[in-house]
């Protein structure tokens, strides 16, 4: 029977919306990757009562509760006491997160202060995990057939201690190995995969199958639970056969963080530069790719074409195209993108032109409106989008496209 977790993060600043909370959103992906199922979020203050009447709520629903923040050296930093409190557990002094935190701050140049040696004391018999990215150890303990873990608030503190010191932790209590594959989808909605797949994935048991909706694609996540990895993966490989014939080109890859990405490989493996002329996504495109590591060798640059002038003056776009149709028009997206192409010596370059809103533009066109061109050597090829409302939906909208004609292209497939 799968574990359920609930997370508990600790602190003023998140309720008062100084801060967001990362952590949790980085946690939840981490345990569904484990087969934990995390049913409750809760955020408390810096108040022990609070958080006291949290934990109490939270035990008797989850089989892990894990923590986030309040286990630094100021007053506020309550975590441990209360939790300790909860649970019965003394707290008693552990000389090795002294000698390490005393070692890092040697290793900055500053003296540490009194009020550290509160990161000191840690909840009897708990596993401590040790904390190579800053000060305050986190821990893991069972009691009362509860697992309670604690990690850092700050980010990169508490992804770094869930990935190097609490998996492994949590690891140990399955008997089995839990792996994950995520296809990556764009092209269909949410609804409509969700719709093709519903029966099946009420079927399933093991491995399992899981939809994610993100901002312009769609993804879908096989689990699966075996002795091995190698089991496991083998128990993944027919149901990702079965989605690849099911949904088909509509998969731009496996286990990719996005579509640029997909095409950052493509684009080295056929060995071909891409380009930009962006008007409604104002240099999205060249953003997204120059992101990744190694886009240097495939990317030689963009223009960012906002103004009309610049559409003709840059890109060499006619002004009988721009007064006879506007600048957001199918003609106009060709001969930026053929423009690009030319200006940059690039052999592919895209291009976009749309209404990104609030207000539609001066000749009427709809907000959502976009048109997206990929300029060739055989040949440009432009797609019109209604992409809805909301500027930066109208953006991404343009740019998954932009990429998505790049992809086919690469690929062979129909554009």
């Amino acid at each position: 029977m799968p574990y359920t977790a609930e997370l508990i993060a600790v602190g003023t600043e998140l309720l008062l919306g100084n801060i967001a909370n990362t952590d949790a959103q980085m946690l939840s992906k981490g345990l569904s990757a484990l087969g934990i199922h995390v049913y409750y979020h809760t955020v408390v203050g810096d108040n022990p009562e609070r958080l006291r009447a949290a934990v109490e709520i939270a035990r008797r629903r989850a089989d892990i509760l894990i923590t986030t923040g309040g286990l630094g050296p100021t007053c506020d930093d309550l975590t441990k006491t209360v939790l300790a409190q909860c649970f019965g557990k003394e707290l008693v002094y552990n000389s090795e997160a002294e000698e390490r935190c005393r070692a890092f701050f040697q290793s900055i140049g500053r003296e540490m202060t009194d009020n550290n040696h509160q990161q000191f004391y840690l909840p009897e018999g708990a596993t401590v995990f040790q904390n190579d990215w800053g000060t305050a150890p986190g821990c893991g303990f069972e009691a009362e057939g509860v697992r309670v873990l604690m990690l850092p608030g700050p980010p990169r503190e508490c992804t770094a201690m869930f990935q190097h010191r609490a998996v492994p932790y949590l690891q140990g209590l399955s008997d089995g190995v839990i792996v994950s594959r995520t296809l990556k989808l764009f092209g269909i909605g949410e609804s409509g995969m969700e719709s093709l797949l519903r029966e099946k994935m009420n079927a399933m048991h093991n491995p399992t199958l899981a939809p994610y909706a993100k901002e312009g694609e769609c993804e879908l996540r096989i689990t699966a639970k075996a002795e091995s990895e190698s089991a496991a993966r083998a128990l993944i490989a027919p149901v990702e056969e079965e989605l690849r014939a099911l949904f088909g080109d509509k998969i731009y890859g496996a286990d990719l963080s996005s579509l640029e990405e997909a095409v950052l490989a493509l684009l080295k493996e056929k060995g071909l530069t891409m380009g930009s002329a962006e008007s409604c996504t104002g240099g999205l495109i060249a953003k997204r790719i120059t992101d990744l590591p190694g886009s240097s060798a495939v990317f030689r640059g963009g223009v960012v074409s906002y103004a009309t002038q610049v559409k003709h003056t840059v890109l060499g776009v006619p002004e009988e195209l721009l007064e006879q149709y506007g600048a957001v028009s199918e003609p106009v997206a060709r001969a930026m993108a053929e423009g690009a192409r030319r200006v940059l010596g690039c052999d592919l370059a895209v291009s976009t032109t749309g209404v990104a809103g609030p207000d539609s533009d001066e000749r009427g066109n709809p907000v959502g409106l976009v048109y997206v061109a990929l300029a060739t050597s055989e040949g440009t090829h432009v797609r019109k989008l209604h992409a809805g409302t909301g500027r930066e939906r109208v953006r991404t909208a343009a740019a998954h496209n932009a990429f998505d004609l790049v992809r086919r292209y690469c690929a062979g497939l129909a554009l």
